[in-house]
């Protein structure tokens, strides 16, 4: 299977952010400019989440969906206020190929059965925020990071699984932004028990790291955002770096 690299979009009000630990936003550009930049420079993918919608209860900036879908050729995976069968194909009309879904789903897991019968497992991609407490195990958070749930988190994934995710995307939020690496063990879980594919969020900062995430977490797909928004990192040559150690991506 070839490895993926995804660049992510984190959007507020209309811009492109990035935190640390899912605080502290800073300014990272332009959406529609960057999204065009990731695609020329070789990215397999493009994520883009309006990080703010369901805390402010409005829908995805279906308008914003649509002029970044129209500058790139790579599939688009569109989150953020998604409720219902209706939000999903506006932001399908409007160029998402995918959608993720998080805090919705889990409030009522069976709009993800509703979704992937109506659009597919393919297109339903289950987006999970989770922390490490005392006790050692890894729990479910909702609202962009915001409210603590007491759902371990490989179970809720294999339930989601189960209903018909055909994805996860899981986001370590203490690993979030710090750049000291992907949360490893808890992606090899998932990646290794779960019969979709897994992308690790959180954390990259070294082209190492990104061979970890692959090598040890046996993640699918690899997700990042600030060392691309700011140019610490190029998709091509974290291509060329992952070849020359036998990892199979697309160059």
């Amino acid at each position: 299977m070839t490895k993926r690299i995804i660049p992510c979009l984190d959007i507020k009000d209309g811009r492109t952010v990035k935190g640390t630990n899912f605080v502290n936003l800073r300014d990272a550009g332009d959406p529609v400019e960057l999204g065009a930049f990731y695609a020329r420079q070789g990215a397999d993918e493009l994520v883009f989440l309006d990080i703010t919608a369901t805390i402010e209860k409005r829908k995805t900036l279906s308008e914003l969906v649509s002029k970044v879908a129209h500058k790139i050729n790579v599939p688009f995976t569109v989150g953020g206020g998604i409720s219902s069968a209706e939000d999903v194909s506006v932001l399908l009309q409007n160029g998402a190929d995918k959608i993720s879904i998080n805090t919705s789903a889990f409030k009522n897991p069976q709009l993800i059965s509703d979704l992937a019968s109506q659009f597919g497992s393919q297109c339903i991609v289950l987006a999970i925020d989770a922390r490490m407490e005392e006790d050692g195990e890894w729990y479910v958070y909702l609202n962009g990071g915001r409210t603590k749930t007491d759902q371990i988190c490989f179970e809720w994934a294999k339930q989601g699984v189960m209903l018909g995710a055909g994805e996860i995307l899981l986001t370590s939020m203490d690993h979030d932004g710090t750049r000291k690496g992907f949360a490893i063990d808890l992606t090899k879980h998932l990646s290794e028990n779960l019969p979709v594919p897994v992308i690790a969020s959180g954390g990259g900062g070294t082209m190492q790291h990104f061979a970890d995430v692959f090598e040890k977490g046996k993640a699918d797909a690899a997700l990042a955002a600030g060392i691309f928004h700011f140019k610490e990192m190029a998709i091509p040559e974290l291509k060329s770096f992952l070849k020359a150690k036998a990892i199979n991506v697309r160059l």
